[in-house]
């Protein structure tokens, strides 16, 4: 089966490799579920001092990402592969929610599933960026109502909860089906592990009992009560 690709272009490519490398994301990547190339947008830099970014027009402060070294990193990538579509985490984008998660990953089982084998993911720097370059993104993405200094924490947030979503990344069958926001925005139920008692907080009983059709009552009624205390 072929893998998923992300390529990052990205300025910091040291500050996403840790993460990508470590836990989930590396079995990921050895068992060929994923795969993850890195294009330094410097290397399409401008002049001799390889400059990506100018001041804005008509004033302000910071600056902006230019137009020709991305178009130029983009093109790069699609020349190899012309099927690859462009991710953006960007303010003004699409609000980032599990149900994505789930079409991206082209698991979600009744609703029409992304057929995309290589997403894109400019990580964009500075101020922001010439407008221009939405001419060639396919999907802006909003991690929510808050400003960072760079797109490289949204890349990894979009590749992890992507990736986990894959089969044969998380270890149990279900462990990625029954969770929280993968009905809608319900939340899931409590859950609790050695020791039965602790500091004087015991495992409630119905989960100590064995009675299966209680238990299940008793998670459906918990992830609801959380569902509805956390409802604005």
């Amino acid at each position: 089966m072929k893998p998923l690709k992300f390529t990052l272009i990205t300025l910091f490519p040291e500050a996403l490799q840790p993460y990508l490398n470590s836990s989930m994301l590396y079995k990921a990547q050895d068992r060929g579920i994923i795969a993850i190339d890195y294009v330094n947008l410097r290397d399409f830099g401008l002049g001799p001092h390889k400059s990506v970014d100018d001041t804005p027009y008509g004033g302000g402060d910071g600056m902006l990402l230019r137009c020709e070294p991305v178009f130029a990193a983009i093109e790069s990538v699609k020349a190899d592969d012309p099927s690859a579509e462009v991710i953006l985490p960007t303010p003004v984008g699409t609000v980032w929610t599990q149900e994505l998660a789930r079409q991206f990953a082209g698991v979600d089982c009744g609703r029409p599933q992304s057929q995309t084998q290589h997403y894109i993911i400019l990580c964009p720097h500075y101020e922001g960026y010439d407008e221009r370059i939405m001419s060639i993104v396919d999907y802006p993405i909003s991690l929510g109502n808050y400003v960072l200094t760079g797109g490289e924490l949204p890349a990894l947030i979009i590749i992890d909860s992507i990736t986990r979503l894959l089969p044969g990344v998380l270890g149990g069958e279900n462990s990625a089906a029954i969770e929280s926001f993968s009905d809608g925005d319900n939340l899931e139920y409590p859950q609790y592990t050695k020791p039965a008692e602790f500091r004087g907080m015991a495992v409630p009983e119905v989960l100590l009992s064995g009675h299966h059709g209680k238990i299940a009552e008793w998670r459906a009624e918990q992830s609801r009560l959380r569902t509805e205390r956390k409802q604005p």
